[in-house]
């Protein structure tokens, strides 16, 4: 009996220690991807639809014992240069595993909640273009130099002013649920941002925190290049109709359109230019002033 309750003691503590070790899920999101691992011997799955559900089974099954899990995107090619330079077997589970662990710190990720897969993979699949965008805006601003006439550092600058413009727009939207985007163009590759915000009456706004980091710096990259670029907000609020409101970035500042420019903006398509039909429930306003207090603009 004695031996039976240290035993029962043993299991219990070991259960309890399991729930505070954290656990990570690296997953295949798309069938290329899934296609690409397939080459390895040790990677038994063979249908990707099939692979994804057993991953949420999985999912279910930690969260069922209070693991705090977290899924990260897995990629293929960053795999096989992991292994080449750690000099790892790729045709391995171990290796796959210390790749997962690795990812967990530095790359795209996901707190599992519960969600459904096929919610699931969009989320990290946006994780990983944040990332992504977040990565090469900071190396915009890193490499943007000093201001010729002041000396200062235009990326750290830049994105001050950038910290600033945010928290006016959010001041100026009111109460409401926010969509904000900024779009910048580059000479590499556009910079696109999308920040979800909501504001209630006297109350701070409520933004995720890696959005608004990756919204930030992605401006703040237009203001340093003082490239062509705008933002829009869609503001929804109950029982009303959706405010769109819109900015332009021209050389390194916030203007606001016009309500006609912001309907003009929304009624065309962009690829063709060709126009096109007003969405119900919209109403299209100006935008409002963003104060700018650099004083090289």
């Amino acid at each position: 009996m004695k031996r039976a309750a240290e035993g029962d003691r043993t299991g219990s503590m070991r259960q309890a220690l399991r729930r505070e070790a954290p656990s990570t899920v690296g997953l295949l999101a798309d069938e290329q991807d899934f296609a690409a691992m397939r080459r390895y011997r040790t990677f038994t799955f063979d249908d990707h639809t099939a692979y994804l559900q057993q991953v949420e089974g999985l999912l279910r099954a930690l969260t069922a014992e209070e693991v705090h899990t977290t899924v990260a995107l897995f990629d293929p090619e960053e795999y096989e240069e992991f292994c080449t330079a750690a000099g790892l077997d790729p045709d391995s589970a171990d290796s796959r595993t210390r790749f997962t662990a690795g990812i967990a710190a530095v790359g795209a990720t996901v707190p599992y909640t519960g969600q459904p897969i096929d919610r699931l993979v969009p989320l990290l699949i946006n994780a990983a273009v944040c990332r992504a965008t977040l990565e090469y805006a900071t190396m915009v601003l890193a490499e943007a130099g000093e201001c010729a006439d002041c000396g200062r550092d235009i990326g750290t600058t830049s994105f001050d002013r950038a910290s600033r413009a945010l928290k006016s727009l959010l001041d100026g939207a009111e109460c409401g649920v926010h969509h904000l985007v900024c779009s910048i163009p580059t000479e590499d590759e556009p910079l696109l941002a999308v920040l979800h915000a909501e504001s209630g009456e006297g109350a701070r706004p409520r933004l995720d925190h890696t959005e608004g980091a990756a919204f930030v710096t992605v401006l703040a990259a237009g203001m340093a290049l003082e490239s062509p670029g705008g933002i829009v907000i869609r503001t929804t609020v109950p029982g009303q109709d959706d405010r769109v409101r819109g900015w332009r970035l021209q050389r390194g500042r916030l203007l606001p359109l016009t309500a006609g420019e912001v309907f003009s903006a929304y009624c065309t398509d962009a690829d063709t230019g060709d126009p096109v039909a007003p969405e119900p429930g919209v109403d299209h306003c100006a935008g409002y002033a963003i104060p700018d207090d650099d004083p090289h603009h």
